[in-house]
């Protein structure tokens, strides 16, 4: 983060009235900085008014953050500030700034970040901060030693996934093995899915690079028989054999969203 940068530049505002539409949303927060208002899928619903009454405020300059929260009433640890529209005067609105602190928490600095003993989780539910991450999965399995929020690069603001390193195998086994865990934050429940964490720079567990050239591995296999990394001759080898046929190959994907690939053999 740059010098002194404490919040991303996009903050979430929801429980708006159901009749502002985006240029009173500018309107009502202009005073705090330029700033650009958007919501999922504005650019093809065509529509004037944020369609599940949030919205999302993309602010210039990251000051604006922070006077945007000074002038906020504090109820509950939440933040609040009254917009009105064309019928509505006053109305409270919630306003929930990403804090980009919140990104990263070591639980156990004793231990090295190990990437092959680390859970890629995804759909996590934006507002969740790194340490309650933790505290769930290490709840869930034990030796978690670090979780993180992955943030998109510009606006630094939770893209809606996160991984987790486990200090053991079996914690990490157990994890991926559950494949969904079921998250909780606030009034939010949510089921989101855990895989490994898939690395693009990793030589083939079979033949240490032997038989593809010495280069990175294409393929993860996730099945607990398994666990490694192989290259496209290795995996056809090991895969051939009874019980492995049926094993998925994970590859590494452009977003660091592992993912399974339909793979078959010509």
């Amino acid at each position: 983060a740059e010098a002194g940068e404490r919040y991303s530049r996009k903050v979430f505002v929801g429980g708006l009235p159901p009749d502002i539409d985006e240029e009173e949303i500018t309107a009502s927060f202009r005073r705090f900085g330029p700033l650009v208002v958007d919501w999922p899928h504005k650019a093809e619903s065509k529509s004037y008014f944020p369609p599940k009454g949030y919205a999302f405020l993309l602010f210039q300059d990251e000051s604006s953050v922070q006077a945007l929260i000074d002038a906020c009433i504090n109820e509950d640890d939440k933040l609040y500030l009254c917009v009105s529209s064309p019928t509505i005067k006053d109305k409270p609105v919630q306003i929930r700034p990403w804090r980009l602190s919140d990104a990263d928490f070591v639980l156990d600095a004793s231990m090295p970040l190990d990437p092959r003993k680390t859970v890629f989780v995804g759909g996590v539910p934006r507002p969740l901060k790194a340490v309650e991450l933790a505290m769930i999965m290490d709840r869930l399995y034990g030796g978690v030693c670090y979780a993180g929020i992955d943030t998109d690069p510009e606006l630094k603001y939770p893209k809606g996934a996160g991984r987790v390193a486990f200090s053991n195998q079996q914690s990490y086994i157990a994890a991926i093995s559950a494949r969904f865990v079921q998250l909780q934050h606030g009034d939010i429940e949510k089921r989101v899915e855990v895989k490994p964490y898939v690395l693009d720079d990793q030589i083939c567990d079979e033949c240490q690079g032997a038989r593809c050239g010495g280069k990175f591995a294409p393929f993860f296999c996730a099945n607990v028989t398994c666990l490694q990394y192989y290259c496209e001759h290795c995996w056809a080898t090991i895969h051939s054999r009874p019980g492995r046929e049926f094993h998925k190959p994970l590859v590494k994907e452009g977003a660091d969203r592992p993912r399974a690939v339909p793979f078959r053999w010509c």
